[in-house]
């Protein structure tokens, strides 16, 4: 008989702290309303025409951008699974952003 263990994975941290919440929303919201901002300003300063390959082009960058955020602090066995972006917010600001007040709780 074989014992098939299915490894526990982690929650989405919860941000205690008013500060790390905030830098979470801001984050949040440079991932997902960014292109939109890009495209609307090149439009305004030049053309629809140029806008619109600038959105495809901050629709990549963006991507990119996520994707290395995402591998840079989710654990490795949790990757396989779609993350939203206030998931992948979450998660950088508690693990590089606000560690010393996930440090100071572990010793309370």
């Amino acid at each position: 008989m074989q014992n098939d263990f299915i490894d526990m994975i982690e929650p989405t941290p919860i941000l205690k702290s008013k500060k790390c919440k905030i830098i979470s929303f801001i984050l949040r919201i440079f991932l997902q309303f960014s292109p939109y901002l890009i495209t609307l300003i090149i439009w305004y300063m030049y053309d629809y025409f140029i806008a619109f390959f600038v959105l495809i082009l901050s629709f990549i960058v963006l991507g990119i951008i996520r994707s290395k955020l995402r591998n840079s602090v989710i654990p490795v066995k949790q990757r396989e699974y779609h993350y939203n972006d206030k998931g992948i917010a979450d998660w950088y600001t508690a693990r590089e952003l606000c560690i010393e007040v996930e440090e100071e709780d572990k010793d309370i």
